[in-house]
């Protein structure tokens, strides 16, 4: 009698457990969102050729930042190139660079190189970037591979709307 009753008391418990997981990818993800902050007329001024811009908010520490800076348009779409960006000379020796460091508040911009005061302007001033911001949730999980050298490809992956950046 003690082992019939034991017996039902464990059925009973392995029926009563519910191991129902319920994952809709297509839910939106509020607390997760890439951001996309564009920064026009940037100038680069011998005062150590850097530029330090603040986040419009902070943002958090596991979150993944990129940079990129517009460098002409192509059959009437702009072309950014990622940041750290590196110009050479002809022998193919180091020019000059844009290159960035961050926080959890700003992006610091900066030009390296040689012979900087004698960089063309149009290198040096009125410059456009973007920062984005890509949550660390989605470096994490992310299953696909994405061309972080390509902007458009992660604006794609990320589902960000280009149309919404926050200048």
């Amino acid at each position: 009698m003690k082992k019939s009753i034991l017996f039902l008391v464990f059925i009973g418990v392995i029926s009563l457990q519910s191991c129902t997981v319920n994952e809709n990818t297509d839910a939106v993800d509020n607390d997760t969102i890439s951001e996309v902050f564009e920064f026009t007329n940037v100038n680069f001024l011998p005062n150590n050729y850097s530029v330090n811009i603040n986040f419009p908010h902070s943002i958090y520490a596991s979150d993944m930042v990129l940079v990129y800076r517009l460098a002409g348009t192509y059959q009437g779409q702009d072309v950014w190139k990622q940041v750290p960006e590196t110009y050479y000379f002809d022998d193919g020796t180091l020019d000059f660079r844009y290159d960035f460091d961050f926080t959890k508040y700003d992006v610091s911009l900066y030009l390296e190189g040689y012979n900087l005061p004698f960089l063309n302007a149009s290198y040096r001033l009125n410059q456009i970037f973007r920062v984005v911001i890509v949550p660390g949730y989605f470096g994490n999980k992310s299953s696909q591979n994405v061309d972080f050298s390509d902007y458009h490809a992660v604006i794609q992956a990320y589902h960000i709307d280009d149309t919404k950046i926050k200048r």
